[in-house]
């Protein structure tokens, strides 16, 4: 049996952090959940520690920050970490789906399709949708991985992390984690997940023109960059 951790960097106000955290509580399958709060002003802390999680701070904002952040505070028992948004978007009960491949030892690195799966009306942009599959492709020529999304929802064993050294702090964190992932030759498999409309907080990446614009040149950027290294 692996010793599971949950990590869900939260980044917007007003999610509904209390509830996937529960959520991911009912799977019976996290030994921790850990909630990063990135700089909020609201009552993310306090309703993630009622709901049974750890919380640590990061106050300095970013997506890559806030995971790193997380990951620091894994519990030394920890051998395989779940990442899952904290805005209701991504669906909890897909854990056991995601955890399976790694604890069986097929597997080092499983992420959760969400272009493969059912979505809920809304819940992803075709500039989502587009960039996950162009990205895929792009790495499936460098790497001869192919990708079907960049979905924040995924597992990988904790040693096997470590070893990625990963840099990046804010929005290319996913991203670069599967390029590194595909260069250090990790076996790595892509499982169908369901996905739902955020039920709480503004997304600052797909909630306006310029979260989009501002996400997408960091995207570039570290594509660029990991494949020149």
């Amino acid at each position: 049996m692996s010793n599971v951790s949950v990590v869900i960097p939260a980044l917007n106000e007003e999610e509904p952090i209390a509830n996937v955290v529960r959520e991911c509580l009912a799977t019976g399958l996290p030994n921790e959940i850990i909630v990063v709060d990135n700089g909020s002003d609201d009552r993310t802390a306090e309703q993630a520690r009622s709901a049974g999680a750890k919380v640590v701070s990061e106050p300095k904002r970013g997506y890559g920050r806030a995971c790193t952040a997380g990951v620091a505070a894994l519990s030394p028992k920890c051998d395989v970490v779940v990442f899952l948004d904290g805005d209701g978007s991504d669906c909890p009960e897909f854990i056991p789906q995601l955890i399976d491949p790694i604890a069986r030892g097929t597997r080092d690195f499983v992420i959760g399709s969400r272009t493969r799966g059912k979505r809920e009306p809304g819940s992803m942009n075709m500039q989502q949708i587009f960039a996950g599959r162009f990205a895929g492709w792009l790495l499936s020529i460098l790497y001869g991985v192919r990708y079907t999304d960049m979905s924040p929802f995924r597992a990988i064993r904790r040693d096997a992390l470590e070893k990625l050294s990963m840099r990046e702090k804010t929005y290319g964190w996913n991203l670069e984690m599967q390029m590194r992932a595909a260069r250090a030759g990790l076996r790595i498999l892509e499982v169908p997940v369901n996905h739902r409309r955020r039920s709480g907080g503004v997304s600052k990446v797909s909630g306006t023109f310029r979260g989009t614009f501002v996400a997408g040149a960091r995207i570039i950027a570290t594509l660029i960059r990991i494949a020149l290294e």
